[in-house]
């Protein structure tokens, strides 16, 4: 390859080098026919492939979000996702993902939690070295992102995180030389500052990632991260995204003044080219992936889901019996989250809510008790028609005056425009489509986007105004744009023509139209006291409870931190009242990050789902009846209150400085630390089976132990080892995990469980590098990190 790559470099000149370190278009890097590289499409993919173009009418595989997948501690389950996931990127037509997230949990409050997989480094490191390594057997890359230190969203187009050396490489780090030892093939670097240099400039490109780890792929930008011409010529490899705004002419004018290398960018190059013949873009042949049918992804994520699902608390009232009446509650029952929002979002085939779950296997009646889209809903297919076709959807059109440039027929009421070089051409851009009224009331109709908006009803124009953006975040302006809604009193069957349009933003150059433009409804709804006491009422008269809670994408999402761990609106007051009307109440929440649970012990149960993905109904149906276990422990601390959490502020000073003052003590190790008890540990988690750990002995860096499933039904056990030091010399945890196994075991049997203890574990980094402390460390072994029965010595 080295040979192939140095004579391909020869051929090119500074303007065809210079063409190929910089994007194509938004999601694209560059090619060049004359050396027979292809152009290479790439996608977002922590949770999924959505592929290089927004857009309903291609849909993909929504996956557990990383919260859930961490929660399995399971890197074989990885592997089988990451196999999909190669997969669904080959479909797509993309040569790499721009995932895992790898960045830790080190506050509650992160925006993008649930994109990251835990607060542990090792969990996280071992976790990405298995989505790394499944995704690229098939000649997909994988991305790891965003090194490093990108661990919460406010301002972090600015932020600057102030961390020592040692804090970095034991922690923030340390998953992303795992990446690297698993054969990451592209890296992208964050947003954000470290220690006053912005991360496309900064020297920990060199040093550690290429220089001591020896890390020979692409360092990416994140998108539109690069600064400036001649300080991310230094370590980034790729600007995106494209075409070239800082590089390329101003890069060449600084090559030609010799304020740049050329042998710098010929780096990039040499890399870029190494990267393309990894994934076949340089032969025009792509390696095969794996061949998933609809129902063997769809069996994919409903086992992944139900895995990462984490039983917190039982009284015994799971696993449901298959004649249980369940009065089925909560807001997000009905109206679920699947996932996050931000880049991370996909549009599924198709989804389950658990109402759909629970109803095909139980006997079941739903109401939400209480509700939180406050905003605009996308209009749901089953009540629109679009003109055109006569067919479900609408009709969307670019305008260029009276001249209609293109018609398209779309099948979602949230439309993503990137991209789209006839939008570009165009001076409006309108949707149309009959809506049919399924209910008599007060309905809103409106529109979210940004720019000068007009809605016209029946051919009246009821809404003509320019719609601005009060935020600071890009993302959230495309993703989660201002809404304008009027009040149409309806009839049952009532039809009505709805026109928006919506004038054409100016185009980026070589990037189109970048535009979020969403025709939303809100149903009329019953009282909201009137609706609270019907959920009382079922509660009242079912065998059990089911509330199933959660967060909005206002609230956990890319582009901003959450202000606090509360659930929404009414929905601790409705759980309260549930639990005192039936004291079998099950409560499951859906959210991506840690939330308060103040009625924790007055309920049967508390289920975590996470964001479990597209089959979040049939999963949850299959942990509540014990089809499948709720095989998910912790892999990050759950407070009992805001106020106990010991490491909570993301956002920066007024110098836009972080300080990581709490140095190595994030996660539990902050909490051991303070000597604060939270509502649940680290590692915690419970199953429908009960379990016995003995027998540990340690030859070495080897410990053993049996593992003897004591219960009446098969179940999964995480076997989690920590080490601590009394009486160190230096600054250290409490505890810190050093390894983990996963076990499935038959009821009246037993296992024998080897774990290795990497030296790393046992080491601390110096002035002069990586260290070990001579003498005892101790060895403990149990189920979470408060839960470890059994101990023995180290020397």
């Amino acid at each position: 390859m080295d040979d192939l790559i140095e004579e391909l470099l020869a051929k090119l000149d500074l303007p065809g080098k210079l063409r190929l370190i910089s994007g194509a278009a938004m999601f694209r890097f560059a090619g060049d026919p004359s050396i027979g590289l292809d152009e290479m499409p790439v996608s977002d993919g922590p949770s999924g492939v959505r592929g290089e173009y927004w857009d309903e009418r291609d849909p993909s595989v929504s996956l557990p979000s990383g919260t859930a997948v961490a929660a399995t501690w399971d890197p074989a389950l990885v592997t089988e996702i990451g196999a999909l996931i190669a997969h669904e990127a080959r479909r797509k037509g993309v040569y790499a993902v721009l995932g895992p997230t790898i960045n830790l949990h080190r506050s509650p409050l992160g925006g993008r939690h649930f994109e990251c997989f835990s607060e542990d480094p090792l969990l996280t490191a071992e976790m990405a070295g298995a989505y790394v390594a499944a995704v690229q057997a098939y000649g997909v890359s994988a991305c790891p992102k965003h090194y490093v230190a990108n661990d919460s969203e406010t301002d972090r187009f600015t932020v600057d995180v102030r961390a020592d050396d040692r804090t970095l490489r034991e922690l923030y780090l340390y998953p992303f030389e795992r990446s690297v030892e698993a054969g990451a093939w592209m890296i992208m670097d964050a947003y954000n500052s470290v220690n006053g240099v912005t991360m496309t400039e900064n020297a920990l490109l060199d040093e550690p990632l290429k220089g001591t780890w020896g890390f020979d792929g692409v360092v990416v930008s994140d998108w539109t991260a690069v600064r400036s011409t001649t300080g991310a010529a230094k370590g980034t490899d790729i600007a995106m995204p494209g075409p070239p705004m800082l590089w390329g002419a101003p890069l060449a004018d600084a090559v030609e003044q010799g304020e740049v290398p050329e042998s710098a960018i010929d780096d990039k190059v040499r890399r870029i080219l190494r990267f393309a013949a990894r994934v076949g873009a340089l032969n025009g042949n792509p390696a095969a992936t794996p061949e998933f049918s609809e129902a063997q992804a769809q069996d994919v994520v409903r086992r992944a889901a139900a895995d990462g699902m984490v039983l917190v608390s039982n009284d015994g009232v799971l696993p449901l019996r298959p004649d249980t009446t369940v009065a089925l509650l909560g807001p997000n029952a009905g109206l679920p989250r699947f996932m996050g929002g931000g880049s991370a979002t996909v549009i599924p085939t198709h989804t389950t809510t658990p109402v759909e779950g629970l109803d095909a296997v139980l006997s079941v009646r739903h109401t939400p008790g209480v509700r939180l889209v406050e905003k605009l809903i996308p209009v749901p297919l089953d009540l629109v028609t679009d003109p055109e076709t006569g067919t479900p959807g609408l009709s969307l059109r670019f305008l260029d005056g009276d001249t209609v440039i293109d018609t398209q027929h779309r099948t979602a009421g949230n439309l993503m425009l990137f991209g789209d070089q006839k939008a570009a051409g165009s001076t409006a851009i309108e949707i149309r489509a009959r809506l049919r009224a399924d209910t008599a009331g007060d309905w809103q109709l409106g529109v979210g986007t940004l720019g000068q908006a007009r809605l016209d009803l029946d051919g009246e124009t009821v809404l003509d105004e320019t719609i601005t953006f009060e935020g600071t975040d890009p993302v959230g302006a495309i993703l989660y744009p201002p809404q304008r809604s009027v009040t149409r009193t309806l009839t049952e069957g009532q039809e009505v023509d709805v026109r928006i349009t919506v004038t054409t933003p100016p185009a980026i150059p070589g990037l189109g139209i970048i535009l979020g433009l969403t025709f939303g409804i809100t149903r009329p709804q019953r009282p909201e006291d009137e609706e609270f006491a019907a959920a009382i009422e079922l509660a009242r008269t079912s065998d059990v409870a089911v509330v199933v809670v959660g967060t909005t994408e206002q609230i956990e999402s890319e582009g901003f931190d959450r202000a606090d761990l509360r659930l929404p609106g009414r929905q601790d007051e409705l759980v309260a009242a549930v639990a005192a009307a039936n004291p079998r109440t099950i409560v499951v929440v859906n959210s991506g990050a840690p939330v308060e649970m103040p009625w924790r012990d007055d309920v049967a149960a508390v289920l975590l789902s996470w964001f479990p993905g597209q089959e979040f109904g049939a999963a949850l149906a299959d942990v509540l009846t014990g089809t499948a276990e709720p095989g998910g422990r912790l892999p990050t601390t759950w407070p009992k209150r805001i106020e106990d959490v010991p490491v909570l502020a993301t956002a920066p000073e007024p110098d836009n400085a972080l300080p990581y003052d709490e140095g190595i003590h994030i996660g539990y190790r902050a909490w051991l630390k303070a000597e604060v008890t939270p509502a649940y540990s680290f590692g915690h988690g419970l199953g429908y089976t009960t379990w016995s750990l003995t027998d540990l002995s340690v030859s070495g860096r080897t410990a053993t132990l049996t593992v003897t499933n004591t219960g009446d039904r098969p179940g999964k056990q995480v076997v989690q080892a920590y080490l601590s030091r009394e009486n160190s010399a230096i600054d250290r945890p409490v505890r810190w995990l050093a390894a983990f196994a996963t076990v499935t075991v038959e009821p009246g049997e037993s296992r024998t469980v080897t774990l290795e203890l990497p030296q790393r574990a046992f080491e601390h980094w110096t002035d002069a590098g990586w260290a070990i402390e001579p003498g005892s460390f101790t060895l403990h072994v149990g189920t979470s990190v408060s839960a470890l029965p059994l101990t023995a010595e180290i020397s």
